[in-house]
């Protein structure tokens, strides 16, 4: 099934001589893992979780500093953001959102566009809307409000903020503190975010 759908990509030089690159990194990655590396792997709930967890395995990382010495830096990001988007319940696709909000896919969009929603646009698959912004209500309270004042950041640093202890709230989470209607201190923790020492 793999090679079917590799083999589908051959009309595209590009897709072909990156599906080359990243087999032969597998192969070499897969020659380096040791068996409880590869057990580990395996389990991951995805495929992309299963090769992360397998990159981030200390034989795979050895090999990486060796080619490029930020890779594991690089890594790292990487992981840092897939643990965010999927902390608090995980992410929505645009259609299981219109379905919670009960609107069509194009007003979800719509507010989207406007800032009333936060999404991590995923080329090629859509945005992944965070599922924690939601309440059977509709929408958390405060959440455009606070959206407006980080406008100035894109999308993954507003969902680090949401959910990443803020010095300003006293290393609570913001998102704990919106939960509980408190607007108006996540709304002066989100105008610091970002300078210098405020968090």
């Amino acid at each position: 099934m793999l090679v079917k759908e590799i083999a589908e990509h051959r009309g595209d030089a590009l897709q072909t001589a990156f599906a080359t690159r990243a087999l032969r990194a597998v192969a070499n990655l897969i020659a380096d893992l040791e068996q409880s590396a590869l057990r580990s792997a395996v389990s991951a709930p995805s495929d992309l979780g299963a090769l992360l967890q397998a990159i981030g395995s200390e034989g795979a990382l050895d090999r990486m500093r060796q080619a490029d010495p930020l890779a594991a830096a690089r890594l790292r990001g990487v992981q840092a953001r897939l643990r965010l988007l999927e902390m608090e319940g995980g992410a929505l696709g645009s259609t299981a959102v219109a379905e919670l909000l009960g609107i069509s896919r194009q007003a979800v969009d719509k507010r989207r566009r406007s800032g009333h929603l936060l999404a991590i646009d995923r080329p090629r698959h859509g945005y992944a809307y965070p599922a924690w912004q939601f309440t059977e209500g509709g929408v958390l309270t405060g959440l455009g409000a606070c959206l407006d004042a980080l406008r100035d950041h894109d999308a993954w640093m507003q969902l680090s903020f949401f959910l990443t202890p803020a010095g300003a709230l006293g290393d609570e989470v913001p998102l704990a503190a919106l939960r509980r209607g408190e607007v108006e201190r996540v709304l002066r923790a989100a105008a610091l975010y970002g300078e210098h020492g405020a968090g």
